[in-house]
């Protein structure tokens, strides 16, 4: 068995679940009609926009109209919370994906970027309500960024697309509504 096989939520959870209790909530993956702000980071750019083009094809196949899309170029990976807080206190988008990618050197500067962004970006999402995905990279290499970028549905910028849409839906579903 495969280690993605274990960790993976088997085919028919979500419906078993569903019979089990008496309201069980899931997020739709339809991006129509959705207002989506992308806080992209500079550094690291060639990984950045690899994440970047999959997020917009993501949220083009889900039915996102690109003019409903806006993207904000930061710095880098640290300035991406204060920029996901503009646009959520803004209340011109439905969600705000996060895109970096945060490679580990020789020096400890990886760690104070990577856990103050995911902490910034967390920190966002619970204060203003509006959903905030964290599609950064924390790799260990160039070489796992890439491979987290690939041009296929393991980009983690794609992923990164169809978590805000499946979110916004969701919070906009019954009881959460």
């Amino acid at each position: 068995m495969a280690e993605s096989d274990l960790v993976a939520l088997p085919d028919g959870a979500l419906d078993d679940v569903a019979s089990r209790v008496g309201t069980s909530l899931h997020g739709s993956g339809d991006g129509t009609g959705l207002r989506l702000g992308i806080a992209c980071a500079e550094f690291n750019g060639g990984i950045t926009l690899r994440l970047l083009d999959a997020a917009l094809d993501a949220l083009n196949e889900a039915g996102t109209d690109r003019r409903d899309v806006t993207v904000a170029w930061a710095p880098g990976a640290f300035e991406l919370p204060v920029v996901a807080r503009a646009f959520a206190h803004a209340g011109k988008v439905d969600a705000v994906l996060c895109l970096g990618a945060v490679i580990r050197g020789d020096t400890g500067h990886y760690d104070f970027v990577a856990g103050q962004s995911a902490a910034g970006i967390q920190q966002v999402q619970l204060a203003t309500g509006v959903p905030v995905v964290f599609g950064v990279l924390t790799t260990d290499t160039l070489e796992q960024a890439l491979v987290r970028s690939l041009p296929d549905e393991s980009n983690k910028g794609r992923e990164a697309a169809l978590t805000g849409i499946e979110m916004v839906r969701l919070l906009r579903t019954g009881p959460l509504s």
